[in-house]
C-alpha cells in the first residue's frame, strides 16, 4: 500500500430524505483482498435519487455506483491489480457459487450475494461514488472490477455499469432483427437502449415529451418519434395495424405501463427498466396478458456476464455515451449534481460528479 493517501477526505452524505450535505470523512480503510479506488467520475443514477428523495433506505450514506477511477491503493493478496491502474468497478456482484440456485440459473439479480453492497466510502456500503475513494471489497474486487482500456476517457467508462443494464433488458427481451420497438422515455437510458435497439436491427420509435430529446433520439439511430398523447395510433399507423414488437418502459412513473401494453402486437412484450421500487403499483387489464399473450417483464441492474461486452461497445464507439453527459459538476456541489438530475430540463441528459 502506497503511504500517500490522506487521512480524511469529502463525500455527499445522504443524512435524511431529500439531503446530501457535503462533509469531510475518514479515508475507508481497506484489508486483505480489497482496493482503495480514487474516484473521477461518478454518473448520477435514477436509482440514487430515488432512494435519496423518497428516503427507501436509513442514512447516513454514501450514494453513487457508476464509478470510474484509479486504483489508489492495494490490499494484500491482490495480484490482478496495482497502483494506477485505471479501473470500472461494480457495486454489486453475484456469489458464483456452484450451489447458488439464482447463479446456476444466471438470474444473478436475484442471487442473496449480488444484494450485498461491496463498495463503500464509509457508513452502510451504498456505492459512495460521491466520495473521493471508495473501498472495493473482495468479491468485487475479483469479479466486478475491469480495467479500463488505454483510449477510453474516465467519462466514458463510467457508462459501463448503466450500458451493461441495458443490454441485459435487450437480451431478456430477446429481441429479434427487425423488431419495432417503442422506447418510451429519452433521458440517458433510454438513449443508450435506443442506440443498442437500433444496432442490433430494430426499428425504434423514441416516445418522449421533450422535443430536443426526440430529435438526439433520432440522431442516434431512432427510425420515428412520436408525442406521447396516450393513444397508439401512429405506432399502429407505423406497423401495418399490428403494433410494435416490443416496448421499452425507461421512466420511472407507471403512468406510461398501460399504454405500453396497448402499444405492442398481440404476442408481443413489454419491459419495464425503471420500475426500481417495490410497492409500486399500476392497474393492467390481465386480458391482455393471458389472451393476447402479450409478455410483461422486468430487467433489474447488471449482469456479470456483460461486463466486457458493455465495455467493448464504448471502446469502439458502437454506444456513443461521453456524448449524452451534459452536466459535470466537482464534488463540492453534489447538492447542485442532484438537484440537476432530480430536476431534469430540456438541456439536461446525463449529470456526472467528478471528484
Amino acid at each position: 500500500m502506497t503511504n500517500q493517501l490522506p487521512k480524511t477526505m469529502f463525500a455527499g452524505v445522504y443524512r435524511g430524505k431529500g439531503k446530501v450535505a457535503l462533509e469531510e470523512v475518514p479515508v475507508p480503510e481497506i484489508y486483505p483482498g480489497e482496493l482503495l479506488v480514487k474516484v473521477r467520475v461518478c454518473g448520477v443514477c435514477g436509482t440514487d435519487l430515488k432512494k435519496i428523495h423518497l428516503g427507501l433506505q436509513p442514512p447516513p450514506r454514501i450514494y453513487g455506483h457508476e464509478i470510474a477511477g484509479d486504483v489508489a491503493a492495494v490490499g494484500r493478496n491482490v495480484s490482478s491489480f496495482k497502483v494506477g491502474d485505471r479501473v470500472v468497478v461494480n457495486h454489486h456482484v453475484p456469489c458464483m457459487h456452484e450451489t447458488c440456485h439464482y447463479c446456476d440459473r444466471k438470474d444473478y439479480a436475484q442471487c442473496p450475494g449480488y444484494k450485498e453492497t461491496l463498495t463503500t466510502a464509509g457508513f452502510e456500503p451504498a456505492g459512495g461514488g460521491f466520495a473521493e475513494f471508495i473501498r472495493v471489497m473482495p468479491r468485487s474486487v475479483k469479479l466486478g472490477t475491469i480495467p479500463i482500456p488505454d483510449d477510453v476517457s474516465y467519462e466514458t467508462a463510467s457508462f459501463a455499469e448503466p450500458l451493461n443494464t441495458c443490454l441485459k433488458g435487450i437480451r431478456r427481451m430477446e429481441l429479434q432483427p427487425y423488431d419495432t420497438v417503442v422506447v418510451y422515455g429519452q433521458g440517458p437510458i433510454g438513449l443508450l437502449f435506443t442506440q443498442l435497439v437500433s444496432k442490433a436491427g430494430g426499428i425504434v420509435i423514441a416516445v418522449d415529451p421533450v422535443a430536443s430529446r426526440r430529435e438526439m433520439a433520432q440522431r442516434m439511430g431512432a427510425a420515428f418519434q412520436v408525442v406521447p398523447c396516450g393513444d397508439n395510433a401512429t405506432v399502429l399507423e407505423l406497423t401495418e395495424g399490428r403494433g410494435a414488437d416490443s416496448a421499452i418502459v425507461a421512466v420511472a412513473t407507471t403512468k406510461v405501463i398501460p399504454d405500453a401494453i396497448a402499444t405492442v402486437r398481440h404476442g408481443g412484450s413489454v419491459l419495464l427498466f425503471a420500475q426500481t421500487r417495490m410497492e409500486d403499483y399500476c392497474e393492467i387489464d390481465m386480458g391482455a396478458v393471458c389472451m393476447q399473450e402479450k409478455r410483461l417483464l422486468g430487467s433489474y441492474s447488471s449482469d456479470i456476464t456483460l461486463q466486457d461486452q458493455a465495455m467493448d461497445l464504448l471502446k469502439t464507439g458502437s454506444v456513443k455515451a461521453e456524448s449524452l453527459i451534459t452536466h459535470r459538476f466537482p464534488l463540492s456541489s453534489i447538492t447542485d449534481a442532484i438537484e440537476a438530475a432530480s430536476h431534469p430540463d430540456a438541456s439536461t441528459h446525463k449529470v456526472v460528479v467528478c471528484p
